[in-house]
């Protein structure tokens, strides 16, 4: 593992510390009038999501993680796994559910996110800011239901379950912020 200075420190960058495996989120260096300067940052744990304060001495050494991003096609939900390809070697790879969280609310068949890759554990996916997905099943809209901004719950074809405006019906196509889960526009 390569080694480096808090010195080098930038946003994004990964880290190996004793606690896991980390993003710096944020980053400052410290010159206190008296005293040795420090690095304060902000650390994303890769695996958990928890965000994590903590203070280096200026010049301090760390291991720095090489997070390698592949974008993989997905093939198709396999139960309990979901099945990719790599695009160049044509290698298959299942899955765990688990580690995708709520990425499979937003997969379709063809779709290509871009997996990080920690050795050969993966440690994160990343979406399209939007998805195009259809309605599949939606209750209809009761007449006089006319708030300003009513919303129905919609199922989508991946059984993701959006608040969509009652104008919505099943068999459309809406845009679906990944980040978020909420609807965006009809397509």
């Amino acid at each position: 593992m390569p080694q480096i200075s808090t010195a080098d420190f930038k946003g994004g960058i990964s880290l190996d510390l004793p606690d896991g495996l980390f993003n710096v989120v944020q980053f400052q260096h410290v010159k206190p009038g008296k005293g040795g300067a420090f690095v304060r940052t902000k650390l994303k744990n890769v695996r958990s999501g928890a965000v994590l304060d903590r203070t280096f001495r200026a010049g301090e050494r760390v291991e720095q993680a090489i997070i390698e991003t592949r974008e993989l096609q997905f093939l198709y939900n396999d139960g309990d796994s979901f099945v990719f390809m790599d695009q160049e070697t044509f290698e298959q790879l299942e899955v765990p559910r688990e580690v995708l969280g709520d990425v499979p609310d937003y997969l379709l068949p063809e779709m290509t996110p871009a997996l990080r890759f920690y050795g050969t554990e993966i440690v994160g996916v990343e979406l399209p800011a939007s998805v195009e997905l259809t309605v599949s099943e939606v209750e209809p809209a009761v007449q006089g239901n006319r708030v300003s901004n009513a919303t129905k719950p919609a199922t989508m074809e991946t059984g993701k379950v959006v608040k969509v405006p009652l104008f919505v019906n099943a068999g459309d196509k809406i845009k679906v912020d990944t980040r978020s889960g909420d609807y965006i526009t009809r397509v």
